[in-house]
């Protein structure tokens, strides 16, 4: 997979990176989806330009198709497929949740289907935990953005849809409607937990 930032990365090696964080999940008891997410959260590192190298801008959107590609070809069962996407398309969006705002983060929830699948969401926040901690001289690093995604669902989950539906006058805004109280939710919530406060 070639070399990273050492400021980021003081293991250097990205397949050194990669074998970190797989045993790390492994010596958590981690189920074999995010064993396997962990695996493959890197992929698209060696699709990376040699010209921006050591860099890897856009690594999460070129590791998608040798993802699937490769989930299709050892026919992979799809609870692991699917957490494996996830991971690799949104682990650095993850990474940075203490800069995005109220409605990013719901974007980021829908993205993941957070809402609806609730569990599997919060196992891709564990192979963001091990991600960050697969990494030389950071292996109990802090890791507060799991914490805080897990508290800033729980918020947009606490909107009551029904409610809103009921309070409004056209139906045809319902969904608008929802969203933006979910929006005020997380808001809210992050006023609470993130040290640059409200993201609206």
């Amino acid at each position: 997979m070639g070399t990273m930032r050492v400021d980021n990365h003081p293991e250097i090696d990205c397949g050194d990176h990669v074998m970190r964080v797989l045993d790390y999940t492994a010596a958590c008891g981690q189920p074999l989806s995010v064993r396997f997410a962990a695996l493959m959260h890197d992929l698209g590192k060696a699709r990376t330009p040699a010209d921006i190298l050591p860099r890897h801008l856009g690594h999460e959107v070129r590791g998608e198709a040798p993802l699937l590609a490769l989930c299709e070809q050892r026919r992979v069962p799809a609870d692991c497929r699917d957490l494996a996407r996830l991971a690799t398309l949104y682990h650095t969006k993850i990474h940075r949740a203490a800069e995005l705002r109220a409605d990013t983060v719901l974007r980021l929830l829908r993205d993941c289907d957070a809402l609806r699948r609730p569990e599997r969401f919060l196992q891709l926040l564990e192979v963001c935990v091990a991600d960050a901690r697969g990494r030389l001289h950071f292996e109990t690093c802090d890791y507060p953005q799991a914490g805080w995604l897990r508290q800033l669902l729980a918020a947009a989950q606490s909107v009551d849809a029904g409610a809103v539906a009921r309070n409004c006058a056209d139906k045809r805004d319902i969904p608008q409607a929802v969203d933006r109280a979910r929006v005020a939710a997380i808001a809210a919530c992050c006023r609470l937990l993130l040290p640059t406060g409200n993201r609206q």
